[in-house]
C-alpha cells in the first residue's frame, strides 16, 4: 500500500463527516422554523455589529491619529521655532556640530514622543551632511528616514513654510509611525529640510485593546441574541408543533385531541379557535357517521323487508307470464312488462343486499384456484347473445396455458361480467378486445372499448354509486346504476386494483389486477393502461395516491392529480388516467411474455406487443373504497328505461 493510498483513508473519511455535518445543518435548516429564525438572527446580528464595529473602529483610529497628529505638530513648531533660533556666536558660524548637539539636546528632552529627528540640507553641494538624532539600529548607526517618493515628490512641489505628513511604519519594525517635515532657515547655515518621526507605537496598542474588547462585546452580544432568539421562537413554535401534532392525531381518526391553552395572549386565542374548529369537525363527523349508520341501516332493512313481497310479486308476475300466450296482445304486453321490471327490481334489490354486507363488513372471500382464462371464456359465452344483438365483436386475448389464482370465483365473475357488459354498451358498435395476462405476482384482466370514451371528470367519478356518465343517454342493457362501485369492492376484497382509462373519441379502458394469492401484495400489473394502442400525447392524467416514481403533484378540485412525465409525451387536454387500488401501493411498469390466443391471429400478435411493452404512465384510486356493484341485466330485451351512462 502506497503512502497516497494510506493518506487517503483519513481524507475520505474527514470530507464524509464533513458532507453529513452539512446535510445535518441543511436539512435542520429546512425543516426547523426555530433553527431558521435564530441562524438567520443570529447572521443578521453578526452583520449589524460587523458593520458598526468597523464604522466605530475607523472613527477610533481617525480620533487617535488626529490627536497624535497635533500634538506632534505642536512639538515640531517648537523645534522649528529652536532651530531657527540659532545665531553665530562671537562671529563664528553655525558648524556641524552646533547643528548635532542641539538636534540631540531636543531629541533628549522629546523622548519618548518622538523616533527620530533629521536634518538634511536642501543643497546638495552644502558643507553640512545630514544630520539624526535617535532611531539608532542595533549596531549604533543612525537608521535613514523612511521618505517615500510620493512625499518627496510633494516635498518639491510644496511652498516653502507648507507642512507635510505621511503615516509611515517604524525602521525597525515595531509599530506604525507618523512622518512630519518641514523646510527650515538657518541663520549662518542655509536651507534644510526637517524630518520628525513620531511613534504611534502606543496608539495602536490603544487601537488594538479597543478592537479586542469590540470583538470579546460582539461574540458575547451574538450570544446572547442567539438565546434570546432561541427562547422567544420557542415559545412561539412549541405551540404550532403541538397543533401540527394534534391536528395529525385528528387526520389519523382521533377526534378527542385537542391542544392545551393557557393564558389569553395571542397564542392561547389560536388555540381556542383550533379547539372550536375541531370540535365543529367532530360534531358534524359523528352526525355524518350517525345519519351514515341510519342510510346503511334503512338500506339493509328495506333491502330485506321488499325481499318477502317481491317474491310473491315475481311467483305472481312469472304465472301471468307463462299464460301471456292465453292473453290478448295488449294484457301480453303487459305481462310481458311486467316480467321484465320485476326482474329488474329483483336485481336491485341483489345488488342493495351486497351493498349492505359490504358496509357492514360482512362480505367474506371464498378463494379456490380458479382458471383466470375460464372465467374470461365463460363470461364471453354468457354475453354472446348481447354482443350480437348490439353487433358488437368480442375479441379474447389470452396466453393458451391456464392463468391460476386463488380467487372468489363468483366475484371475479361479476367484474368481468359487468365489465364486458358495459364495453358492450358504450363500445358504439366497434369490436370489444379483453386481455389476460399474468406475472409472478399478479393476474389481470383488461377490457378495452372504442366508443364514446370518457373525460376527467368521468374517470374520477365513474365508481360512484348510482353516477352516469351522460343521464341523457338511454341505458339498452339496464342495470342498478352499482354494478362498477360493487366491482371495485370485490377488486378490494382481493387486496387487488381495479382502474379505469378513458378519453373521449378513443374508448375507455378498465384494468382488473389481483394478486394470485389473496394475502400477496402487488406491485405492479401485467398489462399496461393506458392500453397499448391509445393515443397518448403529453403527459397522462393521473387521480389518487402518491405515485413512487417522482411524479408532479398538484391539486385539482377534489382529489389530486399527477402528472406522470414522460419526454416524448405531448399535452392532451381531454386525456385523463383514473384508477380504484388499495392506497398502499402503486403500480408499475412491467415486461411479460406469453403467447396469444385470440379469435384472429392478428389480434394475437397485437396481445403479444402490448404485453411485452414495458411502458405505463401510472393510474390511481377515484371513487369511495365503500361501493358497490351489482350483476348487470343481461336479458336483452332492449328496452329504454329513460336512464343512461355507465354504471
Amino acid at each position: 500500500m502506497t503512502s497516497e493510498s494510506a493518506a487517503d483513508g483519513p481524507v475520505r473519511t474527514a470530507a464524509s463527516a464533513l458532507k453529513t455535518f452539512w446535510n445535518f445543518i441543511l436539512r435542520s435548516f429546512s425543516h426547523s422554523l426555530q433553527v431558521r429564525i435564530v441562524v438567520l438572527t443570529i447572521v443578521l446580528t453578526s452583520v449589524a455589529i460587523f458593520g458598526v464595529g468597523t464604522y466605530m473602529s475607523q472613527q477610533i483610529a481617525r480620533g487617535l491619529f488626529d490627536t497624535r497628529l497635533d500634538s506632534l505638530s505642536s512639538q515640531t513648531r517648537s523645534i522649528l521655532a529652536e532651530l531657527r533660533s540659532l545665531a553665530p556666536v562671537d562671529g563664528q558660524a553655525v558648524t556641524q556640530d552646533t547643528l548635532s548637539s542641539q538636534l540631540s539636546s531636543i531629541y533628549n528632552r522629546s523622548a519618548g514622543s518622538v523616533y527620530s529627528l533629521t536634518l538634511q540640507p536642501k543643497d546638495p553641494n552644502s558643507s553640512f551632511s545630514t544630520i539624526t538624532a535617535g532611531g539608532s539600529n542595533e549596531d549604533g548607526e543612525a537608521t535613514q528616514v523612511p521618505v517615500s517618493d510620493e512625499l518627496r515628490e510633494a516635498i518639491r512641489k510644496a511652498p516653502t513654510d507648507d507642512k507635510l505628513y505621511q503615516s509611515v511604519s517604524l525602521p525597525d519594525g515595531t509599530g506604525p509611525g507618523l512622518l512630519i517635515t518641514q523646510e527650515l532657515q538657518i541663520p549662518g547655515a542655509g536651507q534644510f529640510q526637517l524630518y520628525y518621526l513620531g511613534d504611534l507605537s502606543e496608539q495602536q496598542d490603544t487601537l488594538n485593546f479597543v478592537q479586542r474588547s469590540m470583538f470579546v462585546a460582539a461574540l458575547v452580544l451574538v450570544v446572547l441574541v442567539g438565546a434570546v432568539a432561541w427562547i422567544v421562537t420557542r415559545l412561539v413554535v412549541t405551540p404550532v408543533r403541538t397543533g401540527a401534532e394534534v391536528a395529525r392525531l385528528i387526520a389519523d381518526g382521533d377526534l378527542d385531541e385537542r391542544m392545551p391553552v393557557h393564558g389569553n395572549d395571542e397564542i392561547a386565542v389560536l388555540g381556542e379557535s383550533f379547539n372550536d374548529m375541531a370540535d365543529t369537525l367532530q360534531h358534524q363527523i359523528e352526525q355524518m357517521e350517525r345519519l351514515s349508520v341510519l342510510q346503511r341501516q334503512f338500506v339493509s332493512d328495506v333491502s330485506h323487508e321488499l325481499r318477502t313481497p317481491l317474491t310473491t310479486i315475481r311467483a305472481a308476475a312469472d304465472l301471468i307470464y307463462d299464460s301471456r300466450d292465453d292473453l290478448d296482445p295488449v294484457t301480453a304486453r303487459s305481462a310481458e312488462l311486467l316480467n321484465s321490471q320485476a326482474e329488474r327490481f329483483d336485481n336491485l334489490l341483489s345488488d342493495l343486499l351486497e351493498i349492505s354486507r359490504y358496509d357492514a363488513g360482512a362480505a367474506a372471500l371464498v378463494p379456490k384456484p380458479v382458471d383466470i382464462g375460464a372465467i374470461v371464456t365463460s363470461v364471453i359465452e354468457t354475453v354472446s347473445m348481447v354482443a350480437e344483438q348490439m353487433d358488437t365483436a368480442i375479441v379474447v386475448h389470452a396466453p393458451s396455458s391456464p392463468v391460476m389464482a386463488e380467487v372468489d370465483r363468483v366475484r371475479i365473475t361479476r367484474i368481468v361480467r359487468n365489465l364486458v357488459v358495459n364495453a358492450i354498451e358504450h363500445g358504439e358498435n366497434n369490436p370489444v378486445d379483453v386481455y389476460v395476462a399474468s406475472n409472478a405476482e399478479a393476474v389481470a384482466v383488461s377490457v378495452r372499448d372504442h366508443g364514446v370514451g370518457m373525460n376527467e371528470e368521468q374517470v374520477e367519478h365513474v365508481f360512484d354509486r348510482f353516477w352516469r356518465a351522460d343521464p341523457a343517454r338511454k341505458r339498452t342493457l339496464g342495470g342498478s346504476g352499482l354494478g362498477l362501485a360493487i366491482s371495485l369492492e370485490d377488486a378490494h376484497l382481493h387486496n387487488g386494483w381495479l382502474q379505469v382509462w378513458g378519453k373521449l373519441g378513443e374508448g375507455s379502458c378498465f384494468r382488473l389486477t389481483i394478486p394470485r394469492r389473496p394475502d400477496q401484495e402487488i406491485t405492479s400489473s401485467p398489462l399496461p393502461l393506458p392500453p397499448r394502442d391509445a393515443q397518448i400525447r403529453g403527459s397522462a392524467l393521473v387521480a389518487g395516491p402518491l405515485s413512487s416514481d417522482g411524479s408532479v403533484r398538484i391539486q385539482t378540485g377534489s382529489i389530486p392529480i399527477v402528472v406522470e412525465t414522460e419526454p416524448e409525451m405531448l399535452e392532451d387536454d381531454n386525456e385523463s388516467v383514473a384508477e380504484a387500488a388499495p392506497q398502499s401501493s402503486s403500480p408499475e411498469t412491467t415486461t411479460t411474455s406469453f403467447e396469444a390466443v385470440s379469435d384472429d391471429g392478428a389480434a394475437a400478435d397485437e396481445l403479444d406487443s402490448a404485453a411485452a411493452d414495458g411502458s405505463e404512465t401510472g393510474t390511481a384510486e377515484t371513487g369511495p373504497r365503500s361501493t358497490d356493484v351489482g350483476d348487470p341485466d343481461l336479458d336483452g330485451d332492449g328496452m329504454d328505461d329513460g336512464e343512461g351512462g355507465r354504471s
